[in-house]
């Protein structure tokens, strides 16, 4: 379900990393990491990005939340910049809160809405996610990773962004809660008119959820296509490891 003919996201020929070192070093010890990323996402689109532990992966998302600056290159955002569905719900939760509260946070820091249009989007969006009600007042260690995981997916929609980041949003969970929660993201995509950028090290999760994917080996975009292309005829020999390693 894609829409070329409108961009979410443009990544242009963006090379960068990072300075390590403090105040004595004079931070000047810098890491390149990412050489020469070129690539977009469509409206509409659930792009996959895969590649092992160490290829950029988390840079690249740092970036396109504008945490870090490219050295060259340019990210242009064709809305306002994405909200992030962490791969472990449970430290980016709040444990002294209960979900309903974790939810309605960014409105009150948003400071748009009073409380009664706060409490009715929280309700709304808490619903869209199928959180069961009774879990609404629970705190995080009161629920399973698959409904703080819906808490976690609300909280990043609760301000309406057309464009997410799911960073392994599903690397913790068991198969079953897994094939829930892939269910619902492809659901809120067709309900609220989203994109995302996907983000995983499973093969296979990326295969049933995506529609283009994009191989990442030691910060260069080694490979990309649709699923099926990249899937069944992959052109590197990298491509090929990773497929024989995940599927």
């Amino acid at each position: 379900m894609t829409d070329s003919g409108e961009l979410i996201l443009e990544v242009r020929h963006v090379s960068g990393g990072y300075r390590e070192g403090g105040f004595f070093t004079g931070g000047r010890h810098y890491h390149e990491v990412l050489h020469d990323v070129d690539f977009v996402v469509d409206h509409g689109e659930i792009l996959g990005l895969v590649g092992e532990s160490g290829t950029g992966k988390t840079t690249l998302t740092r970036m396109i939340l504008g945490l870090l600056k490219p050295e060259s290159g340019e990210i242009i955002h064709h809305t306002k910049r994405p909200q992030i569905i962490f791969q472990d719900p449970y430290s980016s939760l709040n444990p002294a809160y209960t979900a309903e509260w974790s939810v309605e946070e960014p409105l009150r820091i948003y400071g748009k809405y009073d409380a009664g249009e706060r409490k009715r989007r929280v309700h709304e969006m808490l619903e869209r996610v199928e959180l069961p009600r009774e879990c609404w007042g629970a705190k995080p260690d009161e629920l399973s990773g698959g409904q703080r995981q819906r808490v976690s997916i609300a909280s990043a929609l609760i301000r309406r962004p057309r464009f997410l980041i799911a960073d392994e949003p599903v690397s913790a969970l068991d198969v079953t809660i897994q094939a829930q929660i892939l269910k619902l993201l492809k659901q809120l995509r067709d309900q609220l008119d989203l994109s995302y950028l996907f983000i995983s090290h499973d093969l296979n999760v990326v295969y049933q959820l995506c529609d283009r994917v994009l191989v990442m080996k030691q910060g260069r975009i080694v490979e990309q296509g649709t699923v099926d292309e990249v899937y069944d005829h992959p052109k590197e020999e990298y491509t090929k490891r990773l497929l024989a390693a995940g599927l």
